[in-house]
């Protein structure tokens, strides 16, 4: 179950459609699709998540102007993971929508708007949010270090993180809230 928490104003919030109402007006999507009625197994492979998800991931490209997707699967086994993951736990912008689709596993994207307060979703198997073009954000993943989850591109190329000099990211806690079980 994803969690959206407002530090600054002690709010939380876990009921899907009050954490798509509250990013909505971010410009940011907020959905939760069913996962485990569809995956065949846990060992399902990259190429099939496309295949299994093709028609939403067909729906998204239409909504947003994506021309590719690929799954990022990562673990506590993958090599290189924390020098990965140390591109993304710093603040950022990017120069497209940054749209994420978790399979399992779970992370959470800490959202910076402007002339708002900082606000993070945890987010795990079946939620999805999209991130637009220029919003200041970054992700941490949860304790476990494991997260597959199907990404959407605008430019076939991909994109690239835009560092910010004054980050804030050191301010909040990496840590997720719920439990793993």
């Amino acid at each position: 179950m994803a969690k959206l928490n407002v530090p600054e104003k002690s709010i939380t919030l876990t009921e899907p459609a009050e954490i798509k109402a509250y990013v909505e007006p971010y410009s940011m999507w907020f959905e939760h699709w069913d996962v485990d009625s569809r995956l065949p197994s846990p060992a399902v492979s990259n190429e099939e998540i496309l295949e299994l998800f093709k028609p939403e991931i067909e729906l998204l490209s239409k909504r947003g102007g994506f021309v590719t997707a690929d799954v990022i699967n990562v673990s506590p086994e993958t090599p290189g993971l924390d020098a990965m993951l140390a591109k993304f736990c710093v603040e950022h912008t990017h120069s497209e929508d940054e749209v994420r689709f978790v399979i399992s596993g779970r992370g959470i994207f800490h959202i910076n708007p402007v002339n708002a307060p900082v606000f993070s979703v945890e987010m795990e198997a079946g939620d999805l949010i999209n991130v637009p073009e220029g919003t200041r954000h970054w992700f941490n993943l949860c304790q476990e270090k494991s997260i597959k989850t199907i990404r959407l591109f605008q430019d076939s190329t991909g994109w690239a993180p835009h560092y910010l000099e004054d980050a804030i990211d050191k301010q909040y806690s990496p840590l997720c809230f719920n439990s793993v079980g």
